[in-house]
């Protein structure tokens, strides 16, 4: 498909592929314009595109879209390794940061929350973007992390079966611009609530008409059998709202 690329300055067009790659599209943007990949920034709609992602993961990326492209300031007196990156580690009541190799596995990284949390390897269970980091010797690139990512960790309790407590989720959901006028709407959930328990509250409170809609939280759509929890949601955080459903070929 084609795409319209815009800067501050101009726009030119690309020619995309649905299974391209965030990190495929930059690369070709620097092919053309020579703009390095480590200084490009590409939104649509207020999101920012993943590198680890493809097209198939941004449903509202369609032929014809505009997609922003900001360029970061070049700082040549920092020098940054290219393999090694920070990221956020976010437990229930605390934050901490990291540095890890893009080659790190999962099972490395739990070793290093370890040395600096004391929080045993055994316990942890590590989320992505709502999706669970369950493979130990894969490589952290390989599900799409990246610098500046925040990884989840819930703690297991000592019986395997039993979940963390549920508890009450406050967010906020914002709606796109083609419904009540782009509204900010605060709500309050228990987190084991699953995404078609959302739609099913919003319809039965008459905050939104009937009609098919689809849910975004942190850049990835959310899967209505799963719980809010699953997908990594926590107080504060904003949610988004469009018309349309997902199918193999995309938004619609």
């Amino acid at each position: 498909m084609r795409i319209i690329i815009a800067t501050e300055i101009n726009q030119f067009f690309i020619e995309v592929g649905t299974l391209e790659t965030v990190l495929e599209i930059k690369r070709k943007i620097e092919q053309i314009h020579a703009i390095p990949v480590a200084y490009q920034i590409l939104t649509v709609c207020g999101f920012e595109l993943l590198d680890g992602l493809d097209m198939e993961d941004y449903p509202i990326v369609s032929e014809g879209t505009k997609i922003d492209l900001t360029i970061k300031p070049m700082e040549p007196h920092i020098i940054h390794h290219p393999n090694k990156m920070q990221i956020t580690v976010k437990f229930s009541a605390r934050l901490i940061n990291i540095e890890v190799d893009k080659t790190d596995t999962v099972h490395s990284l739990k070793e290093k929350i370890h040395i600096i949390d004391n929080t045993p390897i055994k316990s942890m269970k590590l989320f992505f973007l709502g999706r669970e980091l369950n493979e130990d010797f894969r490589n952290l690139n390989e599900y799409g992390i990246r610098e500046f990512s925040e990884i989840i960790v819930f703690l297991k309790t000592t019986n395997r079966t039993k979940e963390p407590p549920t508890r009450k989720l406050s967010f906020v959901l914002q709606t796109s611009s083609s419904l009540l006028n782009a509204a900010t709407i605060p709500l309050e959930m228990k987190d084991t609530s699953t995404v078609n328990d959302l739609k099913q509250l919003l319809l039965s409170r008459k905050i939104l008409p009937v009609d098919d809609y689809l849910f975004i939280h942190r850049q990835r759509i959310m899967r209505d059998s799963c719980s809010l929890r699953w997908h990594g949601v926590e107080n504060g955080d904003q949610l988004y709202v469009f018309k349309g459903t997902v199918s193999r070929s995309g938004y619609v």
